[in-house]
């Protein structure tokens, strides 16, 4: 899915979009794959959307074990990487391209052409040279690699949420990076203030 690049002035111009917001699925949600989900939106336009599911982590897919199925380094070096590099959660990020990396992280590590800004300090890359850096122990501070992505055509998400598909919320550091992923869906509904025994009643949330 081709992402559209957008500055910070176009940005006051997409009001009504879910740029940087989190979707917390319903319990009407009848697609298995995103039962209990939660989903930070990378991109939203007239044009569709794509987002990363971020409580669903990938099992028994430890981040160590990627960097050298990739080549990014030898097998080797395992046993030399930097504590941060062995702690990144690595998660099921979405049924599109899912064998594919895509890593959301903080905004003090970025590249030219390459990186994504979302919104409130949180960037998306889908190079090797992002993992090449957290390898070296010089990528951001904060970081997930998330295998695959949640894609919407042109007003499906629109259409979904007014059937009462998904809530949303405001994004934070802990939903986002957080390593608590059975959590995050109680966390995003408590943002909203929303009571889990009576989500069927409701609507998508402002």
């Amino acid at each position: 899915m081709r992402i559209v690049r957008r500055t910070a002035a176009s940005k006051g111009a997409r009001r009504g979009y879910l740029d940087g917001q989190m979707l917390i699925a319903m319990p009407s949600m009848r697609d298995e794959r995103f039962c209990r989900s939660v989903i930070y939106v990378c991109a939203h336009s007239a044009e569709g959307a794509m987002g990363i599911v971020v409580n669903q982590p990938a099992a028994a897919v430890k981040f160590p074990d990627l960097l050298v199925q990739l080549q990014v380094i030898p097998a080797t070096e395992v046993i030399q990487l930097p504590p941060q590099a062995e702690t990144v959660p690595v998660l099921k990020g979405g049924p599109v391209e899912s064998g594919r990396g895509f890593v959301l992280h903080s905004a003090d590590y970025f590249i030219e052409n390459s990186t994504l800004p979302i919104d409130d300090g949180i960037c998306l890359t889908a190079t090797l040279d992002i993992l090449k850096a957290i390898a070296r122990g010089k990528g951001p501070e904060s970081a997930v690699l998330a295998l695959g992505y949640a894609g919407w055509a042109a007003g499906q998400l629109e259409t979904e949420i007014h059937a009462n598909g998904w809530l949303h919320c405001t994004a934070d550091a802990t939903l986002v990076f957080g390593n608590d992923t059975n959590g995050k869906y109680q966390h995003a509904l408590s943002k909203i203030g929303v009571d889990p025994g009576k989500l069927s009643s409701d609507v998508g949330h402002a």
